[in-house]
């Protein structure tokens, strides 16, 4: 597991290294520039007649650029530097590694020359993680510059030049690069998009920072990895099926049992003992047949809520189906009838388990948001952009702009686990602990593909994992199964059955 700091995060942990803990910055400033020397020397391991331009401009990660092709330099590449800004205005460690290339006779000139020059490999150290305007004048020309070379390989030295190091926004304009060498912890821009396209491959190197300066500036979210694996429920030799949990999936209108099977199978996938699809008689026959290993009972949703005399028995018999539960699904395929909100509230109500709130379930509760009132602390809710819209009254565009801060907000205002669905997934917590998932690819963007997750997820909760971690890690493994998926059917061809079928780890 990864931490991801935001840039003013970084920087403090950078301070209190050099300060507090007395490693010098240039000693960090060495191992950072051979970093990316290594970088640069993978991609181009022929150094006879390799070019390399190093863009630099007047900070420590100019200072970082400049160090990287001394190094690569010593190497025997072709090594020519191009310093942007006044260097008069530039940090003393600036000013030491320019001096430094100096005294070796490294070729030096002005940034304004490089539109001439022509190479292999870019060293872009142009601008770090502290960028928190647009890009102008001559910086956005040559960001420009460095952008359109297309047979040219970029290493962006922390982060790619004019990506906002906290929302991956690009400032302006900003670099393509082939690979992003980051030093201690990943950058939150890094991973979410656009920056993460901008980014390419993204290496954390480690550089020489400690742990204790980690937590005494703090950090912005986490990101799972394979090697997290274990932390997934165990599974005991002595053990049965009532071990690994009950799930209730109440899913599935009329010509709607696509998902409630989708989901169902996915919780299977992920290792539940027992699930139980509470749907409307319709579909009985068809999931028996799809899913023979569910437990299949009907309840007309409508007919039950619309009874006049019935409504207290229509609430009766949905505690019953919870006080069976480990932990509750409700949402996919249900539609959009009347009893729909009644159907979720009564869930809300009477589970004393975890309820992942999804799909048709979401959309209940973006028209009668009085419904928040019943989640925190049972609720993961799982929007995708457009039903997080609806739920906040934001655009997408705002939404996608500021991915944490709206998944933390609207999780910090109703008490539940928010797992705001994207390309690069946010999940947050009531009390701001975050992850940011890595994992997937657009093999996922089919229909069906959050009936999956809603199953994981509800899959883990039932085996007993936390609201956050079982919400994290279902939307890490989900992205796994698309990857596997990918893997043996393409991009374009996977559908959403064959995601919950690569939930095999």
């Amino acid at each position: 597991m990864r931490y991801v700091v935001t840039g003013k995060q970084m920087k403090a942990i950078d301070q209190d290294t050099i300060e507090r803990i007395g490693i010098p910055s240039v000693v960090l400033m060495e191992r950072a520039a051979l970093a990316v020397a290594d970088a640069v020397s993978s991609l181009a391991p022929d150094r006879k007649g390799i070019r390399i331009a190093a863009v630099c401009g007047t900070g420590n990660n100019g200072a970082d650029g400049i160090a990287a092709g001394r190094i690569l330099w010593g190497r025997g590449y072709e090594v020519s530097v191009f310093l942007a800004g006044d260097p008069d205005k530039g940090t003393k460690e600036y000013k030491l590694q320019r001096q430094i290339a100096e005294r070796l006779g490294i070729f030096m000139e002005p940034a304004e020359s490089f539109s001439r020059w022509k190479g292999q490999v870019i060293v872009d150290a142009l601008f770090g993680i502290g960028l928190g305007r647009k890009v102008e004048g001559k910086y956005l020309e040559l960001i420009e510059e460095m952008a359109k070379r297309k047979d040219e390989k970029v290493v962006a030295v922390d982060i790619p030049s004019g990506i906002h190091a906290d929302t991956g926004a690009v400032m302006g304009a900003a670099v393509r690069a082939t690979v992003t060498v980051t030093f201690g912890y990943a950058k939150t821009g890094l991973l979410l998009y656009p920056g993460r396209e901008y980014a390419g491959r993204v290496q954390v190197e480690d550089i020489g920072f400690s742990h204790c300066s980690l937590e005494r500036a703090g950090w912005d979210g986490r990101m799972l990895e394979k090697g997290d694996m274990d932390g997934l429920p165990k599974r005991g030799p002595d053990s049965n099926k009532g071990t690994f949990g009950k799930l209730l999936v109440i899913a599935g209108s009329g010509g709607m049992c696509g998902a409630a099977f989708l989901s169902g199978l996915a919780a299977y996938r992920t290792g539940c003992g027992l699930v139980k699809i509470l749907t409307v008689p319709e579909n009985r026959a068809i999931l028996q047949t799809m899913l023979p290993e569910a437990i299949v009972e009907e309840l007309d949703f409508a007919s039950e809520w619309n009874r006049q005399t019935g409504r207290e028995s229509f609430r009766e018999k949905i505690r019953t189906q919870c006080e069976w539960a480990g932990a509750v699904v409700i949402g996919p395929g249900l539609g959009r009838g009347d009893y729909v909100e009644p159907l979720v509230e009564a869930v809300l109500e009477c589970a004393r388990v975890p309820v992942v709130v999804d799909a048709d379930g979401l959309n209940a509760v973006s028209r009668c948001p009085r419904l928040t009132g019943y989640f925190s602390g049972k609720a993961v809710v799982t929007p995708h952009m457009g039903e997080m819209s609806r739920l906040t009254n934001k655009t997408i565009e705002e939404l996608k702009s500021h991915r944490m801060q709206a998944a933390r907000e609207y999780a910090a205002d109703t008490g539940a686990v928010c797992v705001l669905k994207d390309a690069s997934t946010v999940t947050a917590a009531p009390d701001k602990r975050a992850y940011i998932n890595v994992s997937g690819c657009s093999a996922m963007a089919k229909a069906g593909s959050g009936d999956v997750l809603s199953g994981v997820i509800g899959g883990l909760l039932a085996q007993g994992m936390t609201r956050l971690e079982g919400a994290a890690y279902g939307v890490y493994i989900h992205g796994l199964a698309g990857e596997q998926a990918a893997s043996r059917m393409g991009e374009r061809g996977p559908l959403a059955r064959e995601l919950a079928d690569g939930l095999m780890f």
